[in-house]
């Protein structure tokens, strides 16, 4: 096929898009990349250099054409994260018309699978404050309502764990949450639940896995044209406060109950910032309800906004992202930072370690001392404190393969079970008699009765309760992390992280290290190279296929290597452990960190070098 023809072609796909577009704005705007790459190229005689005026138009015309070509390189991929990527016009953007083929594809899928079950099906739906949220949780309640579907949607832009909560409570078969999380304000996405009498086991509630993802997905791929779908002008229900009620009720049940850790929460200062999401309002009045009255929120992030202004990312681990709660701490005397991301599923913890004092540079926060927890910091603290309650027959903590390997060693001293997962709570949500699971991107399952997904607000409740425990037995949370290196060894964890503009550069660089991994990292002899994409079911771990390679050296080091799930970069995830006696003073413990915090260091440079990054 010649340049003309596949021109020829996708234009005419571009065209039959905009005919089908139920969005005015989304069609215009693929009607003006239209006409910029169809417009005559300007005259240039031979010989002569064109002027700029000719140059330009020549470059509006070539980007026109190899953007439509991406917007229409294939149907946004629907999988076991739903939908999620950048809003705009085209097949593989998030827009409505993509929402809609989505909405009737679950629709097909939920009616096939209760197929003359009575009653009819019932689906919840969720939304945030994200550009276009609304309109596609409207649109696929059209959609659902239209074929007789029982249709609940959420009141108002609500943080996930609440539409994660409905789900369970209102004994939905499927909910629906628009939402990209913590993504930039460019994206939009679609996390689909399955429970009700679609999903019985231990998963009922949780994200889809397999092979659900892709019996909708086939579903989405027979829907022929947006037009093609029946959608309702009315009838579905929009819930009153009754379920936001309950959820923050049994996230106020998990707050400390005796009254010396109850004083101390009274006295305890939080500092907490939304990060322009929808967790503000809950997450303070669930804080309050707690009996956590001194909550002070960062002003310039605390109501929802989509632009979400005043960071590069809205993630609590992106640098810079949490640098006006720490700010505020520091300026109000807090004892703790809480920092939800824009969808309220993460929980980020910022403490004052004075071990963490710089005097060479700027006067800050984080010169003082004040820093973020790392993820396996606050998960092996809040296993840590969940492990005083004796476990029941069954019991099980749970986290995924990046994570520490700290909370099995807390289980397994506790008589807890333990299960190591893939990444994702979808899978972490699934672990039979779950109490706890987390995963080290700052995700915490803490409730798995109520919701079966991480949930940065009931996280809150628990780290609060902590902090105010020790605070009422004159301790610190730095303390409570020596006690835990004391016991088990000092783990520390880091992360190494490249993004890609160009996407097929992820795996091209996983296939560099499988094909010639380092022989040592950090100084210590490689002794161990897994590559999980072939699964490890005959290994200790018991883990299916999922793609990236695992590596252990003499020392006990471990570097895991893997693409993001749902960002544009290959995730590097460290680990060190340094043994530690029992009875080791803070100064040996202060010994301990420094030494560990060098080691990583090496391994983090080695593995930069390994990778080409």
């Amino acid at each position: 096929m010649t340049g003309d023809d596949a021109w020829a072609g996708l234009e005419a796909r571009v065209r039959t898009w905009i005919d089908d577009d139920p969005d005015p704005q989304t069609a215009d705007e693929l009607r003006e990349l239209l006409d910029l790459a169809c417009a005559a190229p300007p005259t240039i005689d031979p010989g002569v250099d064109p002027t700029p005026a000719q140059r330009l138009a020549l470059e509006d015309r070539a980007m026109a054409r190899d953007d439509l070509a991406d917007r229409f390189s294939g149907l946004l991929q629907f999988g076991t994260a739903g939908l999620r990527g950048r809003l705009g016009g085209g097949p593989h953007r998030m827009n409505r018309a993509v929402v809609i083929r989505a909405a009737s594809g679950l629709a097909d899928y939920l009616l096939g699978e209760l197929d003359g079950v009575q009653p009819r099906p019932r689906v919840v739906i969720g939304y945030d404050a994200r550009y276009k949220s609304a309109d596609f949780a409207r649109d696929s309640a059209a959609v659902l309502t239209a074929v007789g579907i029982e249709v609940l949607v959420l009141p108002s832009p609500l943080p996930t764990p609440v539409l994660a909560f409905a789900v369970r409570h209102l004994g939905a078969d499927a909910g629906i949450m628009v939402t990209a999380s913590h993504n930039p304000p460019q994206d939009n996405g679609y996390k689909v639940y399955l429970g009700g009498r679609v999903v019985v086991d231990a998963g009922q509630g949780a994200q889809i896995v397999p092979p659900a993802d892709a019996a909708i997905a086939a579903e989405i791929a027979h829907v022929p044209s947006v037009a093609s779908v029946p959608r309702a002008a009315n009838g579905w229900t929009v819930l009153g406060p009754d379920v936001l009620d309950a959820y923050v009720a049994s996230a106020v049940a998990l707050a400390p109950t005796d009254d010396a850790t109850r004083a101390a929460a009274a006295r305890l200062r939080i500092v907490l910032t939304p990060l322009h999401g929808v967790g503000g309002q809950v997450a303070q009045r669930v804080l309050a309800e707690a009996g956590f009255t001194d909550v002070l929120v960062v002003p310039e992030q605390a109501d929802p906004d989509p632009d979400f202004p005043s960071v590069a990312f809205p993630n609590p681990e992106e640098p810079g992202a949490i640098d006006l709660a720490l700010g505020l701490a520091s300026d109000e005397r807090a004892d703790l930072v809480i920092a939800l991301d824009p969808d309220a599923d993460r929980c980020g913890v910022g403490i004052l370690d004075l071990r963490h004092r710089s005097y060479r540079g700027p006067d800050t926060a984080q010169a003082e001392g004040w820093r973020i927890l790392h993820g396996d910091e606050t998960g092996s603290l809040l296993g840590a404190d969940l492990a005083r309650t004796p476990p029941r027959a069954g019991s099980s903590f749970a986290s995924s393969i990046v994570s520490s390997r700290l909370l099995a060693k807390i289980a397994g001293r506790a008589g807890y079970g333990y299960a190591q997962t893939l990444t994702g709570f979808k899978w972490i949500s699934r672990v039979d008699g779950l109490v706890f699971g987390y995963e080290e991107a700052l995700g915490y399952c803490v409730d798995p009765a109520h919701v079966r997904d991480k949930d940065g607000i009931s996280a809150a409740v628990l780290v609060a309760g902590l902090a105010a425990r020790l605070k009422a037995e004159g301790r610190t949370v730095i303390d409570a992390l020596d006690d835990l290196a004391r016991e088990h060894g000092l783990h520390l964890t880091d992360q190494v992280s490249a993004r890609f503009a160009d996407l097929d550069q992820i795996g091209a660089t996983v296939h560099r290290l499988r094909s010639s991994p380092p022989t040592s990292l950090g100084g210590s002899r490689v002794t161990e190279v897994v590559d999980l994409a072939a699964g490890t079911l005959d290994d200790r771990d018991g883990l299916p296929p999922t793609e990236g390679l695992r590596l252990l050296t003499a020392d006990g080091t471990r570097v895991i290597v893997r693409p993001s799930g749902t960002e544009p970069k290959v995730k590097c995830y460290l680990e060190v452990i340094v043994p530690l006696d029992a009875a080791a003073d803070d100064e040996a413990v202060g010994r301990a960190r420094t030494d560990a915090r060098a080691r990583l260091d090496a391994v983090a440079a080695d593995v930069r070098g390994a990778l080409g990054i």
